[in-house]
């Protein structure tokens, strides 16, 4: 077997897998969860845990999805409005939006999140208070948004005014930083299949956030994923909805083009 072995920490190869999950993971076509030399972060789970993904019963951040279309209906602010105030039927309305953000913001002249477009709707249309990154409402919100889109290719455009912001997102994902002399790309690039400690190591795609983890027991947002990767390996995270993580966020939803959304999605 071979180890690789990047600071203190020790990646193995994906071969000692458990018989069954071995044969999963080996499996060479995965169907609408791979497109070209991408494959999605489900491709990397057991059996079991695909299972639960895609059974609405099993899954246990439906409740959000439960939890936003309630949101989605509730008058909140000053103005006296709701989502369907504007947007009216969330199927039709937000069909495809989950595929396209982050996205330029010609006002802000940089990229918005998906979580930061919510809430400027809250605090510009409904005159209402913003929700706070991770909370309940905005997890709520944010996978009931992109549940509209599930099953359409990630579809983000990097062109145009995006560009710069693509290319800080790139640069941040391929740097090494923190104590371990790290990047994403080390991880998610050349070792992608292989074993870091107890965990085995995926693409790092985008398309099935916010994602319930086990670990988490709850799901959270691609950006809680970023701070935990940066803890991991010993570097300082940036806070929620900043510029780093918002370029980051663009480029990894790029490498995920094509994928289905999956939102959300179960992970270990």
């Amino acid at each position: 077997m071979k180890n690789i072995y990047l600071g203190v920490l020790i990646v193995t190869g994906a071969t000692m897998m458990a018989t069954g999950y071995a044969k999963f993971a080996s499996a060479g076509e995965w169907g609408k969860y791979q497109v070209d030399d991408r494959r999605s972060g489900i491709t990397y789970a057991t059996p079991e845990t695909r299972a639960m993904q895609e059974d609405d019963v099993e899954n246990p951040a439906m409740t959000y999805v439960d939890t936003g279309a309630d949101l989605w209906k509730k008058v909140d602010g000053k103005a006296g409005k709701a989502c369907t105030s504007c947007h009216n039927d969330a199927a039709k309305s937000m069909k495809a939006v989950g595929t396209v953000f982050p996205k330029f913001d010609p006002k802000l002249k940089k990229l918005k999140s998906l979580e930061q477009q919510i809430n400027t709707c809250r605090t510009e249309r409904m005159q209402a208070k913003p929700y706070k990154h991770e909370s309940g409402k905005m997890l709520g919100m944010t996978i009931f948004v992109r549940h509209q889109s599930n099953g359409l290719p990630m579809n983000v455009s990097i062109d145009g005014p995006a560009v710069p912001f693509f290319n800080k997102g790139k640069e941040f994902y391929n740097a090494r930083r923190g104590g371990l002399d790290m990047s994403c790309a080390n991880c998610h690039v050349d070792n992608a299949g292989n074993r870091i400690r107890a965990n085995l190591l995926s693409e790092g795609q985008s398309n099935g956030f916010p994602t319930y983890r086990f670990k988490w027991q709850k799901p959270g947002s691609i950006q809680r994923r970023f701070r935990g990767c940066n803890k991991n390996i010993r570097s300082t995270p940036y806070g929620y909805g900043s510029d780093e993580y918002v370029n980051l966020e663009l480029y990894v939803a790029w490498r995920g083009r094509g994928l289905p959304v999956e939102t959300p999605a179960v992970r270990n």
